[in-house]
């Protein structure tokens, strides 16, 4: 059984212990909490490249005591030469999942980490880029050990990636699997990161380093131009923000799912449930995730074409209708559309209690299976969710910013503890943040036992296509059996199933004590000192 870490003068935790490891050593060396999520950010893209990669996107949410949370949007909109056109001219009626014509959206996430450092420079912080990127350097150029996730999913998804551009020179070294005992080395991002450390972090979109971006990307066949990166900026924006019982629960607006996120725990509260993992626990969680869900389908996409403020589901007045719609016995008919996705989601605390709640996305596992060759970056395919026709909520336009699941978390308590939390998994990342959430905050659980918990996943993730209620096998059968005679279309999947998500979180008590706690089901650890 695993138990909560515990330290005081700061706390990282990740999906792979490696880049829990590079956070920490950055706080050990004086850095802040943001300092140590560029570090963290960095190595897991070395060392985790099937998650995730600095040719993704990535959305912040970062909190200094005495301040309001600040959240940051690096999430790319699509090229201006992506256009309806370009598919349809090509005999297609959908936007392609993997491949060139799938990594067509920019990639936001190191323009995030630019902005990040730019609120690090107003606490103060100085440590050099350098030394925050040194060990993603090291595990890119030399290597570390493949994941057994990595190595799983590349054999699974070999037949649909193998012919996709730089994917094979890549992740089949000599035609073959990583092997388990033989690091996995990518000396071109490698070569990138040291790039970025000499000309700074601008260059990913102007400059030297840009022009091979641009280069590499038409090289492939992507339709996105020097033209697209150049023109783009992470942008600071308002956190959506939701008042429970325990405090006050933050997370981002539009284009992600955050508001689903929140209503989802807002409509919870009002159910009134006594007590955790039991029946109107979990039919309660997947209800409110329903009517959180049907709300984010019909109105969530690029905040610049929606027509209505996505704060007022989050009013007292919408949330109570939402709970009256709520049979406390029986489901409501499922399914609806679901999202897929995958990622990562990192959280970080220092010894002045400035939090750090961050994610980073590809979007599917290998996001486009593009590896670009010079450069050795693996590209997004967040805009194969674009959808081609006039009625589409995810509409592709040039410039547009596709929905996205991505969606981290942090609540400032009433007693002052600060939490951040977070989970990857497509449809899941509402509901397993709900879970833990209230399990750790309203049920008084442990941090790690809120984690380690037996989940749901309502929906779909990690490439699954069924909508079913999945439920991991360690739930009570008596509850199993609860929730289908309740009309749940329930599916019994292993102990500690990757379909899950990998979570995680940090909670500092107004003691100083800080508590971490990683998923199980991951490669992670949390990391403190």
């Amino acid at each position: 059984m695993l138990h909560t870490a515990t330290a005081t003068r700061g706390m990282v935790t990740a999906p792979h212990h490696l880049a829990a490891e590079a956070g920490l050593a950055v706080l050990r060396d004086g850095g802040n909490a943001v300092e140590a999520m560029i570090a963290a950010a960095a190595a897991i893209a070395a060392v985790y490249p099937h998650m995730n990669a600095i040719g993704g996107d990535g959305f912040w949410l970062i909190h200094a005591p005495g301040q309001s949370p600040i959240a940051i949007d690096a999430c790319g909109g699509a090229g201006r030469d992506v256009t309806e056109d370009l598919y349809r001219t090509q005999g297609l009626d959908a936007v392609p999942s993997r491949g060139p014509l799938a990594a067509n959206t920019v990639a936001g996430t190191v323009a995030g980490w630019q902005a990040a450092l730019e609120i690090s420079a107003a606490w103060g912080g100085t440590l050099p880029l350098g030394r925050l990127l040194e060990e993603a350097v090291h595990y890119a150029e030399h290597g570390s050990a493949p994941a057994a996730s990595q190595r799983r999913l590349t054999e699974e998804k070999r037949s649909e990636l193998e012919d996709v551009p730089g994917f094979a020179d890549t992740f089949l070294p000599g035609g073959a699997l990583p092997a388990p005992d033989t690091p996995f080395r990518q000396p071109r991002l490698g070569a990138t990161l040291r790039a970025l450390a000499t000309d700074g972090l601008d260059g990913f979109y102007r400059g030297d380093l840009a022009r091979r971006i641009a280069a590499d990307l038409a090289k492939a066949g992507s339709p996105l131009t020097l033209d697209d990166l150049a023109a783009y900026g992470a942008a600071p924006v308002a956190p959506l923000s939701v008042k429970l019982g325990q405090g006050t629960v933050y997370n981002l607006p539009p284009p992600t799912q955050g508001l689903a996120s929140l209503m989802v725990l807002a409509i919870f509260e009002r159910l009134g449930v006594a007590e955790a993992d039991g029946f109107a626990f979990v039919h309660g969680l997947v209800e409110a995730s329903k009517q959180a869900f049907l709300v984010r389908d019909t109105h969530v996409t690029d905040p610049a074409h929606m027509d209505v403020d996505p704060a007022r589901f989050l009013e007292q007045s919408e949330i109570c209708d939402r709970a009256r719609r709520i049979d406390g016995g029986t489901a409501l008919p499922w399914p609806q559309p679901a999202s897929a996705g995958d990622t990562i989601w990192m959280g970080a605390i220092d010894g002045q209690g400035r939090a750090v709640s961050f994610i980073q996305s590809l979007y599917w596992e290998f996001g486009s299976g593009v590896v670009l060759e010079d450069t050795g970056i693996l590209w997004q395919n967040r805009g194969a969710s674009f959808d081609l026709g006039d009625d589409a909520r995810n509409r592709l336009m040039p410039a547009r910013k596709p929905f996205h699941t991505l969606n981290p978390a942090l609540a400032l308590f009433d007693d002052g503890r600060v939490m951040v939390y977070g989970c990857m998994g497509g449809e899941g990342q509402p509901q397993t943040q709900a879970a833990i959430f209230t399990r750790y905050a309203v049920y008084g659980q442990g941090l790690q036992e809120s984690v380690s918990a037996p989940r749901w996943l309502l929906g779909r993730t990690w490439g699954e296509q069924s909508t079913s209620l999945k439920l991991e096998a360690r739930f009570d059968p008596r509850l199993v059996e609860a929730l289908a005679a309740a009309g749940h279309a329930v599916e019994v999947v292993e102990p500690f199933s990757d379909l899950m998500g990998h979570a995680g979180a940090v909670v500092r008590h107004e003691s100083g004590v800080i508590e971490g706690a990683a998923d199980p089901r991951s490669d992670g650890r949390p990391a403190g000192f």
